[in-house]
């Protein structure tokens, strides 16, 4: 008998087929502040139907349920984050240790654990964990010991993730998560991380503005690429001269815009109070 091939370090299981999707999406449709339509629902084929359309959904407090595609587009290219001195002293020094898909449950728990308020309702929540059985949903997580201490969670489709929300219990530990984010989903050949609404926070980083068709452009080329992350728990101190650190603009996949500043928040807590379109949903149509 031959040797065993190694099957290399375990990755994050590929996605399942969803239900179909009742609705469209339509994001050339929508308004000034974003709003492509009003109402739907958060079953799993809706929601990887509308991130394969670049829309997402954002619940307000006191309103039906409300789907945006910004124009502009906060976006990160993976290779290209911005690692400053002082969190690569934190890499260095942490000792913490970064795993995907391992609890998504309990990041979702942490970044929904917000004094000023969380739009991560259950019925969020609830989506998004099927998302995640589905493998349509992912998360990193960092470890201080057995202690979760950050993570941040999106949803991929092929070589494009959207992060939805992240978190952080120490010093650093969510810039850690966007970080091992980054790189991971680098190596395994992803492209570019939406970051959905640019903040000051997330250009330190790395992040830029894109026109949305250049965005929409770009999620249409790498949709239906199989892109695998590591999932295994490693070392965050490896990541502290793998990445230069760079101020340099991203830009090769999608060429960058400033245009106008969004709320200073990754998605904002329920309660803001974006204009409103009256949905008239029928069976197959958001609007």
């Amino acid at each position: 008998m031959g040797e065993r091939e190694d099957p290399g370090p375990p990755r994050v299981v590929p996605p399942r087929p969803t239900p179909p999707c009742r609705w469209e999406f339509d994001p050339d449709r929508a308004d000034p502040d974003g709003v492509v339509g009003v109402g739907a629902d958060l079953e799993a084929g809706t929601l990887v139907t509308a991130y394969s359309r670049g829309v997402f959904p954002w619940p307000h407090l006191g309103m039906p349920l409300l789907w945006f595609s910004p124009d502009p587009r906060a976006v990160l290219r993976p290779d290209r984050f911005h690692v400053s001195r002082s969190l690569r002293r934190t890499l260095r020094r942490c000792g913490w240790t970064a795993t995907v898909d391992r609890d998504p449950a309990a990041v979702i728990e942490g970044c929904a654990d917000r004094s000023e308020g969380t739009w991560i309702t259950p019925e969020m929540r609830d989506a998004y964990l099927e998302l995640a059985e589905l493998g349509w949903m992912r998360s990193v997580e960092v470890w201080q010991g057995g202690v979760l201490v950050g993570g941040i969670y999106g949803v991929q489709i092929g070589g494009v993730f959207t992060g939805e929300s992240m978190f952080s219990r120490r010093a650093d530990a969510s810039k850690v998560a966007l970080l091992e984010l980054c790189h991971r989903f680098a190596t395994a050949g992803g492209v570019l991380v939406d970051v959905q609404l640019p903040t000051d926070h997330l250009r330190s980083l790395g992040a830029v503005t894109v026109a949305r068709s250049d965005f929409l452009r770009v999620l249409e080329r790498e949709s239906g690429r199989d892109v695998r992350m590591r999932a295994d728990e490693l070392p965050v101190s490896r990541l502290a001269s793998r990445l230069a650190a760079s101020s340099a603009p991203v830009g090769h996949t999608v060429a960058s815009r400033e245009g106008r500043v969004r709320p200073e928040h990754h998605r904002g807590p329920a309660g803001s109070d974006p204009a409103h379109h009256p949905a008239d949903p029928r069976s197959d149509h958001v609007r």
